[in-house]
């Protein structure tokens, strides 16, 4: 049983966790209202989510490095202050460049909580622990995060785009809030690191992790350009009511939360090595069901989000057992390995995102073919995975 001092820090990282995840949600069921508001083409209104990446990438890498040598709190703490600045920015209507200019601001601020929360129960219980408690973290987030389309559908419909960017404005006065006052500080490391690339060499000489890490890589884009792309296809060109739109994504993440809190559970009932093959099976039949309806060219909404399910399935399996795995793979550089991770796959999201853009022609083919691509790569990094003894001998 957990006390209440740890109860509370894990319902923190939750709630930072959430936070990160609503960032990316929430608002973006305003996007065909942002394109009319600003007079914007598709592929401008997509810079809202690449800048966004672009100023958490550039912090990510820095986070990383502070974090381990200062410890979590006080970095993200700092990293909190600067998201609530660049929500109030958002909301400053005089032109698009603020609303931009906003976003930047928001991804500099909230790469320190997504990057360093789920560190602070890394380095306070081993992976066996580690492996349950993300996964029942990973469920009860995606799940609470599924609504968030929802919400932020029904937001953006009484309350337009502005309103959005208010609730996230609360949510992170809220998050800051909960970290000073619940949030423990750990003991920095005493080695002086350098605040540069040198601190990640150690990273980069280990051909094991930097499999890991490609795989998390390629495992991440799909969801995010569906994600990305599906409000310009489903509200304009599929005419999905915005009333409706949030339940066709807030499924995905809603299946993802329920999996992963049912996969919290039986972690310690089957062979880990043999719940990763069997993922792998998964990504292989949904890769089948993306590939048909993309040169089949399906405009059918629900057919569309019912094909990309089993993908989303598949991903719940190694993002419990193998994101432990990653971060301890070398002790004393959690922090450098999650940034690293995150920040390269959202570089590559960044532009994915801006590649789907370009080539949308109001149909969902193209976006299938893009999102079918990368997982063809995730399958066949995943078997590298399967396949490099030093990482499998750290399961079971």
């Amino acid at each position: 049983m957990l006390n209440s001092d740890k109860t509370m820090i894990l319902i923190t990282v939750l709630i930072m966790n959430l936070l990160a995840g609503m960032e990316f949600d929430i608002f973006v069921p305003s996007f065909p209202e942002l394109q009319t508001h600003f007079n914007l083409s598709s592929f401008s209104v997509e810079a809202l989510l690449s800048v966004n990446f672009i100023g958490f990438c550039i912090s990510l890498f820095i986070v990383g490095t502070l974090g381990d040598h200062y410890g979590r709190k006080p970095i993200i703490l700092i990293g909190l202050m600067l998201f609530i600045m660049g929500s109030m920015l958002c909301l400053v209507e005089i032109n698009f460049l603020f609303l931009l200019l906003g976003r930047f601001m928001q991804g500099l601020g909230i790469a320190a909580p997504a990057i360093l929360s789920f560190l602070i129960i890394a380095d306070s219980y081993p992976i066996k622990q580690q492996q349950f408690f993300m996964a029942i973290l990973n469920g009860i987030m995606n799940a609470a995060t599924g609504a968030a389309p929802v919400i932020g559908s029904y937001i953006a419909l009484y309350f337009h785009w502005q309103g959005n960017f208010i609730v996230l404005l609360f949510l992170s006065i809220i998050t800051f809030l909960m970290v000073m006052i619940f949030i423990p500080q750990n003991k920095p490391q005493t080695t002086k690191l350098p605040f540069s690339w040198r601190s990640y060499k150690p990273l980069f000489e280990s051909k094991p992790l930097l499999i890991l890490m490609v795989f998390f890589i390629m495992n991440f884009i799909p969801y995010w350009v569906f994600v990305g792309m599906s409000p310009l296809l489903y509200l304009k060109d599929l005419h999905v009511s915005l009333s409706h739109f949030g339940f066709y994504q807030g499924a995905l993440a809603l299946i993802f939360g329920v999996g992963s809190i049912f996969l919290g559970f039986l972690l310690n009932k089957f062979k880990q090595k043999n719940m990763l093959y069997f993922a792998n099976g998964i990504f292989i039949f949904g890769l089948l069901c993306m590939a048909y309806i993309s040169f089949e060219n399906n405009q059918n909404p629900l057919t569309i989000t019912l094909c990309f399910i089993p993908f989303i399935i598949g991903q719940i399996i190694p993002g419990a057992i193998l994101s432990p795995v990653c971060l301890n793979f070398i002790p004393e550089a959690k922090g450098r390995a999650s940034a690293l991770m995150q920040g390269s796959r959202l570089i590559i999201c960044s532009f994915s995102l801006q590649l789907a853009g370009y080539f949308y022609t109001g149909s969902f083919q193209n976006i299938g073919i893009i999102i079918s691509v990368f997982i063809f790569m995730t399958i066949l990094m995943f078997f590298c995975v399967l396949r490099t003894p030093s990482l499998m001998e750290r399961l079971d």
